[in-house]
């Protein structure tokens, strides 16, 4: 890229430096328009919006297209190039299945409400029946003990457990089946099914799913616990848990975002925790994920983030740190490597702020604990249960980084990226 920019001349430094001071610029705007209100939230919209408008019109002005699409063009096969390189240097070896007999007398729990009433638009409950399974339909107007009704399931003979309903819900029943060895089958029945999605199951077409009752294979992988309480994807502190608390988020999560983020950003509300992920501090941070198993990288945590493996027996732990507009530019420019930022492995977390009990997102569940929390994971616990024909989970992307490329050109071992490594480990 160097090279390049030399080649380029003056066009491309302008290109480049253009862009840098567009990226910084909108990540202030950004900041300004979630920590604040009224003129300053305004102001900030209209500097996030300006910024790339202006990097656009300068690139007009000064004919900067052709540079600018060019070096956009070789920075995408430098990427492409690096990451091939990375999966040659160290493929990802995909869970290990083994072969599962039929089950003679397998239970699932479903919800009708889960997903918007999947397990009724997709006629799980007759198709589930049909297969031999006896189906628990859960009442939408009486909540429901779904451990208990799972716990009662294996005491009258169940050999499978197995739930249509959102991640929280699949955490309670996988404990019980973890308890007893039992397979455990996931139906993708939820919202957004971030499990069954790292499983590799159909998220479109749940009634896929339940293929495995006749034609299944089994995975072994992990399960996370948080103060004893089982998690099959996340456990979420500070902003987003506070955040989950409120009634009215459920209804219009944006809206209630936006009304919340400057107290719990900047304001008399803002609650920092600190955490301890193995012997590594993380003081006083906004918010600390802590993911059963780790995310491919730090960019792979939104709605369809994947976690590589289920297997590795490591918590992915993130923590955010963001003390103003200075640092969510330096964040918005270095990512994972922003001192905003802290991306690393652990065995065991450990959660504590200036209270007694603190809010926790369990699986997207509004919970409150008390403190300290503590995050642990058994590894291979979980027996599941999956179709052998599923569309199954993209090859990985790594990430991209100076340290590991630099490792395999030299002919380096880079355990520093290893997630099953001893300790913790930063990407």
């Amino acid at each position: 890229m160097g090279v390049l920019l030399f080649a380029l001349g003056e066009g491309g430094l302008l290109v480049v430096g253009a862009g840098l001071l567009g990226l910084v610029v909108w990540a202030v705007g950004v900041w300004w328009f979630l920590a604040y209100r009224g003129a300053v939230r305004a102001f900030g919209l209209l500097v996030a919006v300006a910024a790339p408008v202006a990097v656009l019109v300068f690139f007009a002005h000064r004919t900067l297209w052709l540079t600018a699409l060019v070096l956009v063009l070789v920075w995408a096969a430098a990427l492409a190039f690096a990451r091939a390189a990375l999966r040659r240097a160290r493929p990802e070896q995909p869970m290990r299945a083994s072969a599962a007999p039929r089950r003679q007398r397998p239970v699932l729990i479903m919800n009708p409400k889960s997903g918007g009433g999947k397990v009724g638009r997709f006629g799980l409950v007759e198709r589930a029946e049909a297969l031999g399974a006896r189906v628990v339909v859960l009442d939408p107007d009486a909540p429901a003990d779904v451990a208990a009704l799972a716990r009662t399931a294996v005491a009258e003979g169940a050999d499978l457990l197995g739930v249509a309903g959102g991640d929280g819900t699949q955490a309670l029943v996988a404990a019980v089946a973890a308890e007893h060895d039992l397979p455990f089958l996931v139906v993708s029945a939820g919202t957004r099914n971030h499990f069954a999605m790292d499983l590799g199951l159909d998220r479109a077409d749940p009634a896929r799913c339940l293929d495995a009752l006749t034609d299944g294979e089994e995975l072994r992988v992990d399960l996370g616990t948080v103060a004893g309480r089982p998690f099959v994807n996340t456990v979420s502190f500070g902003v987003y848990a506070d955040l989950v608390q409120r009634p009215e988020y459920r209804d219009d999560k944006a809206g209630t975002a936006l009304d919340l983020l400057p107290d719990l950003l900047v304001g008399e509300g803002v609650r920092r925790v600190d955490a301890r992920a193995d012997a590594t501090a993380l003081p006083a941070q906004h918010a600390v994920l802590v993911s059963n198993n780790p995310y491919g990288s730090a960019d792979d945590l939104g709605v369809d983030g994947r976690r590589p493996r289920l297997d590795a027996g490591r918590l992915g732990v993130l923590g955010i740190r963001v003390e103003g507009a200075a640092q969510a530019a330096d964040l918005a420019l270095r990512g994972a490597q922003s001192t905003g930022l802290t991306v690393l492995t652990a065995r065991q977390v450990e959660v504590t702020a200036d209270a007694d009990e603190i809010p926790v997102a369990v699986d997207g569940e509004a919970l409150r604990m008390s403190v300290p929390v503590v995050c642990t994971l058994r590894p291979q616990a979980l027996r599941v249960l999956v179709p052998r024909d599923r569309p199954g989970v993209p090859a990985p992307v790594p990430p991209v980084t100076w340290r590991r490329l630099t490792a395999i050109a030299f002919g380096r071992t880079d355990r520093g990226s290893d997630p099953t490594a001893e300790g913790p480990t930063r990407d």
